[in-house]
C-alpha cells in the first residue's frame, strides 16, 4: 500500500541501483547490503541500524511488482503531486524476522514496528543468507494417510485391492502375510508436488478382520481342535480344516491331554520369507448329556481307572 512519504524517499538511490534494475540484481544488491548493515554485524552502531531499516524498507517496496509500479507512478508526479493517506505503515520489510533470528534487534525507543513480507523476496532469501533453513523452493507433495480393512484370508494369501482417494482410485497390492496394523508405503500416490516436484506417498494402515476359526502367530496359523474323551484317551485320526477350505487328517496319540499342540507342516502362511505351519491345540470335549447306558459305562470305568490325581503337580508347583 502506498505511503505518504514515498515522494520524499528515493529507494533506488538507497540501494544504489538503477530504475530499470531487474529482480535478480535487486535481490543480489539487497542481500549484500543487509549482510553489511545488519545490527548483529554492527552492535551498538545506530547509524548502521538506521541504514538497515532504510534498505529493508526500500527492498520491501521495490521487490513487490504492484508496490513498485505504484511507487514509480507517485515519484513521477513530483513533489507537487497528490499526497496519499497511509492505510498502514509504509516500508514494511524484514526487521522482525531478523530480530527473531538474532535475539532481537528491532526498533528502539519503545517503538513496536511490525513488518510483513512481500511477494518476490523474503523468508527464503534471508534465512539462506544467514545460514538458516527457510523455504528452499518447491517441495515434494504431502504424504497422505489412509486405512483399509481386509478379510483374514486376503491378509494371508495377498491380493490387489482398489482404494478411493481424493486423487482418484489407487490399486494397492496387499502382500501375502500382512498383519493387523501393518503400514504399507505407496510411493508417489500422495498429493501432487509443486512445479514438477515428485508427489508425496500414501501411507496405508491395514486392519485385518478376525476369523471365526483361525488366528495368526507369525507365519503360523492356529486353531482350537475339539476331540472327544475317547479320542483323546484311546487315540484317533481326525480331520482338521485348513484356511483354503480343504481338510487334512491329523493323528491324535492315545492319552493326549487338553492344551497339547499338534502341528501340520506347511499349512500356515506362505510368503517370500518362508512358510508357516498349522497349529492345532487339542481341547477335550466333555459330553453335556449322557444316556443311561453311557453313564453306567462311565461309572464302571471310574471304578477301574488309574488312581492318579491330575492336580498333584498343580499343588506341588504352588508350594515352590
Amino acid at each position: 500500500m502506498a505511503s505518504q512519504d514515498w515522494l520524499d524517499k528515493d529507494f533506488y538511490r538507497m540501494l544504489g541501483v538503477s530504475k530499470d534494475v531487474d529482480d535478480a540484481e535487486l535481490k543480489k544488491v539487497y542481500r549484500k547490503l543487509a549482510r553489511k548493515y545488519h545490527p548483529d554485524s554492527n552492535p551498538g552502531d545506530a547509524a548502521a541500524e538506521a541504514k538497515f531499516k532504510e534498505i529493508s524498507e526500500a527492498y520491501s517496496v521495490l521487490s513487490d511488482k504492484e508496490q513498485r509500479s505504484e511507487y514509480d507512478q507517485i515519484r513521477a508526479m513530483g513533489a507537487g503531486g497528490a499526497r496519499f493517506t497511509a492505510g498502514g505503515q509504509g516500508g514494511q520489510g524484514f526487521e522482525d524476522v531478523f530480530g527473531g533470528m538474532f535475539g532481537g534487534a528491532g526498533g528502539q525507543g519503545g517503538r513496536n514496528t511490525q513488518y510483513t513480507f512481500q511477494q518476490g523476496g523474503g523468508y527464503d532469501d534471508l534465512f539462506n543468507m544467514f545460514g538458516g533453513g527457510g523455504a528452499r523452493g518447491p517441495q515434494k507433495g504431502r504424504d497422505v494417510n489412509a486405512t483399509t480393512t481386509i478379510d483374514f484370508e486376503t491378509a494371508v494369501s495377498g491380493d490387489t485391492v482398489t482404494l478411493q482417494t481424493s486423487n482418484g482410485n489407487v490399486k494397492v497390492k496387499i502382500p501375502a502375510g500382512v498383519s493387523n496394523g501393518q503400514k504399507i508405503r505407496l510411493r508417489g500416490k500422495g498429493e501432487p508436488g509443486q512445479g514438477g516436484t515428485p508427489a508425496g506417498d500414501l501411507m496405508l494402515t491395514v486392519t485385518v478382520r478376525k476369523h471365526p476359526v483361525f488366528e495368526r502367530d507369525g507365519l503360523n496359523l492356529k486353531l482350537k481342535l475339539p476331540v472327544t474323551f475317547t479320542e483323546a484317551t484311546l487315540g484317533a485320526t481326525v480331520e482338521v480344516p485348513t484356511l483354503g477350505g480343504e481338510t487334512v487328517r491329523l493323528k491324535v496319540q492315545p492319552g493326549t491331554p487338553s492344551g497339547r499342540v499338534l502341528r501340520v507342516k506347511g499349512r500356515g502362511v506362505k510368503t517370500s520369507k518362508g512358510t508357516g505351519d498349522l497349529l492345532a491345540e487339542v481341547q477335550v470335549a466333555v459330553p453335556s448329556h449322557l444316556s443311561e447306558a453311557a453313564r453306567e459305562a462311565l461309572e464302571a470305568f471310574q471304578q477301574v481307572e488309574p488312581q492318579e490325581n491330575p492336580r498333584e503337580d498343580l499343588f506341588a508347583r504352588a508350594r515352590t
